[in-house]
């Protein structure tokens, strides 16, 4: 009985939700209804005037009167959040502490190159879907989409390597001819990763319902039988693959898209979606993914509000009213992306198939072992991405290494100021930057003897004159992005964060005072 009565509270609030939907999205009343109607203007390359829209600075007399909400953060989040507000005629100012909006979504120059910080590809930009419209929307249309082509991801593990095609049906039919004897395995995998995508929205239900109730559907196992979603949200990814398929390979190939988490800690309903994301391809923004700020701030302008950098937020003040108030390493070429032959594909390489061992033995280094033991890199170039880059700096191209790094390595230098923090730090940082090169090198011997410049040039890169690097830690990300223990990828997505808890716990709360 008392299965059904909750079953049936579900319904109606799924009923009422559905009605508040359909009042909020007829044409009349709803300014989300309709696409952009502006064609998408011609590429700015004049960077006085991208610094006017990207780095307005912070004073008060910038402040605009009357204002309806504060948004601390320019990333994407604290943009779409602005920028929804903003369509709905709301007056926002958005506080970045960078000298530059967009958080990860920015970019910075160095000698002539560009480089991106978070944005190496995306998934779902195909027309008409819910992530391209909602980003057409925040950028008025003007925010345009380059598709990589295939494979967009190759990953290794050990000397095999394997690749991922787009297209729902070539992505299924390219894994199943790198395993011809998984092919149960696989098809079911995307029958998973299918249900995932339509049912994760049900999440959003425990964080509507009253507190108490949300509690009982979890305590007593009732949530599992509105979907199979929360079981996946509860499930670790290694234990639900191991279940699939006993072919490590594979079980590894399902699990590469890394965020830093073990797979055995990681919930399988989070992997799944990060696969599912890509299935139907990968795509990167033309222009570079400054772009989407670029596009995005005027739209909050228009509405009254402003976007203003070198502003840190220290604390909120609360009154009865209301409120007021991974290291990473670059390098350069001197030559384009096509006279190098850097592929648009993005590359993960791992030194073999067992990444829960590989997690667990990399994050017990002690870190003066750290540089001679890595444990995985991702590749990207930047510059074979984007067909704009040539056109924006000519005869120029970059390559982007990441790798994974515990704060704990680095925590000696904390406190200290970015570009100042001491030889010992640059030749910690940079020893495990010369190893991620000499990787990559191995992995693209064409680039050897062809990359040419002077500085940062490395006699031990077999011929290799490296023109400029530049090499991040997680106090990096600290400094510029403001995010804790340099942290770029949010709370820990472990099978009880994944769905079973923080879905009925992380809801609008009161703000301490002060």
């Amino acid at each position: 009985m008392w299965a059904t009565l909750l079953l049936l509270l579900l319904a109606l609030g799924v009923l009422a939700l559905g009605l508040v939907a359909h009042r909020l999205l007829s044409p009349a009343g709803n300014p989300f209804a309709r696409p952009p109607t502006d064609p998408p203007r011609p590429l700015v390359t004049d960077q006085r005037a991208r610094d006017r829209v990207l780095k307005r600075g912070f004073s008060a007399a910038r402040v605009p009167r009357d204002l309806d909400a504060v948004v601390i953060g320019s990333g994407i989040g604290g943009l779409a959040a602005a920028g929804t507000l903003a369509k709905v005629g709301k007056r926002v100012l958005v506080l970045e502490q960078h000298d530059q909006a967009g958080g990860c979504c920015h970019t910075f120059q160095e000698q002539g190159s560009e480089f991106d910080v978070g944005i190496h590809y995306v998934g779902q930009m195909h027309e008409g879907s819910m992530l391209r419209v909602a980003l057409d929307q925040l950028t008025d249309g003007q925010l345009r989409w380059q598709r990589l082509p295939d494979p967009y991801d190759e990953v290794a593990l050990g000397p095999r390597r394997y690749q991922l095609r787009a297209g729902k049906a070539a992505f299924a039919a390219a894994l199943e001819e790198q395993f011809p004897t998984e092919k149960e395995a696989i098809r079911e995998f995307m029958r998973l990763s299918k249900m995932a995508s339509r049912h994760v929205a049900l999440l959003a239900l425990l964080k509507m319902v009253p507190r108490w109730l949300a509690a009982l559907l979890l305590r007593t196992g009732l949530v599992h039988r509105v979907s199979p979603v929360f079981r996946m949200a509860a499930t670790g990814h290694s234990e639900a693959v191991a279940r699939l398929t006993a072919d490590q390979d594979l079980r590894a190939l399902l699990s590469y898209l890394f965020y830093g988490t073990a797979p055995r800690d990681s919930s399988f309903l989070i992997n799944v979606l990060m696969v599912h994301h890509y299935q139907r391809g990968a795509w990167y923004p033309r222009g570079g993914a400054s772009e989407i700020a670029f596009h995005a701030v005027p739209l909050i302008e228009r509405a009254g509000g402003a976007v203003l950098v070198r502003a840190p937020v220290t604390r909120v003040l609360v009154s009865p009213a209301g409120a007021a108030g991974w290291p990473c390493r670059r390098g350069r070429a001197r030559r384009s992306a096509a006279e190098l032959a850097l592929p648009a594909t993005n590359f993960w390489i791992y030194p073999h198939n067992d990444l829960d061992t590989m997690m667990t033995r990399y994050a017990a280094l002690h870190r003066d072992d750290v540089p001679e033991n890595l444990a995985m890199m991702f590749i990207t170039f930047p510059a074979a991405k984007d067909p704009t880059y040539e056109e924006r700096h000519p005869g120029r191209s970059c390559m982007t290494i990441l790798t994974m790094a515990r704060y704990e390595w680095f925590e000696e230098w904390a406190g200290t100021r970015a570009k100042h923090r001491g030889a010992e730090y640059q030749q910690y940082k940079g020893a495990i930057a010369q190893r991620l090169l000499e990787r990559a090198l191995q992995r693209f011997p064409q680039l050897r003897d062809k990359v040419t410049g002077g500085r940062g040039a490395s006699p031990g890169n077999g011929g290799v004159v490296v023109d400029f690097v530049e090499a991040a830690s997680p106090l990096t990300n600290e400094h510029y992005l403001a995010a804790p223990r340099g942290e770029m990828y949010g709370s820990e997505h472990d099978p009880g964060g994944g769905g079973r808890h923080e879905s009925r716990d992380a809801r609008e709360e009161p703000l301490p005072d002060g």
